[in-house]
């Protein structure tokens, strides 16, 4: 059971979505540090969806349709207002590291962790991947295991992702682009909005 919640825990956090948007554009725009911040406020919001699963929650937030529609388009909402911002934010002149001063660390982290604690689809993902490998007499610890890996996973995919995007050799080639990027991104991050608001995950 463990090899299984590896395997699928692993293919998950790769596949592309607001949270690899989030932490690109951050690592891009800003920096490395931005980018691993707002990695581990992933892997913040990853153990609270691991909380409520334990607790029984998770299951009572995916079988009451009401509840979780309105999960849904609170998490909708917010991505496409981060979209937004960037969409209409002005042109950023000067070298990355100045740019840094827009986003405080306190910033990159709660981005992070609002951008998946609001994802009902982490909600989902974490509540059916329990309820496949997890049996009535898995002991508790074993359980609190798996959510750590669940987070831990999150938080050393996306920091590297980081690490890339922010290596300088990147910066420098991006450096006269930067406004583009958070264009690019804001309109990734619109999209992904627009598509959660109107999935049917639910059933």
């Amino acid at each position: 059971m463990a090899e299984l919640l590896a395997v699928i825990t692993i293919f998950a956090v790769i596949s592309p979505g607001p949270d690899f948007a989030m932490v690109s554009r951050n690592s891009l725009s800003l920096s490395h540090r931005a980018g691993i911040l707002t990695a581990l406020g992933i892997g913040l919001g990853v153990l609270v969806h691991v909380s409520y699963t334990l607790l029984g929650i998770g299951v009572l937030i995916r079988e009451s349709p009401g509840l979780f529609n309105i999960m849904k388009l609170v998490g909708a909402a917010y991505l496409v207002s981060l979209g937004a911002k960037m969409l209409f934010s002005s042109k950023v002149e000067g070298p990355v590291a100045t740019n840094e001063k827009t986003l405080s660390d306190l910033g990159a982290l709660r981005i992070g962790f609002l951008t998946n604690v609001l994802n009902p689809k982490t909600t989902i993902f974490i509540v059916s991947l329990f309820m496949q490998v997890i049996q009535v007499d898995t002991p508790l610890a074993t359980r609190i295991a798996y959510g750590l890996f669940i987070s831990l996973a999150h938080v050393v995919w996306f920091s590297a992702v980081s690490l890339f995007f922010g290596a300088p050799r990147i910066q420098k080639r991006i450096f006269g682009v930067r406004h583009w990027i958070d264009r690019t991104f804001g309109v990734l991050l619109v999209g992904f909005g627009i598509a959660l608001a109107a999935a049917n995950i639910g059933s």
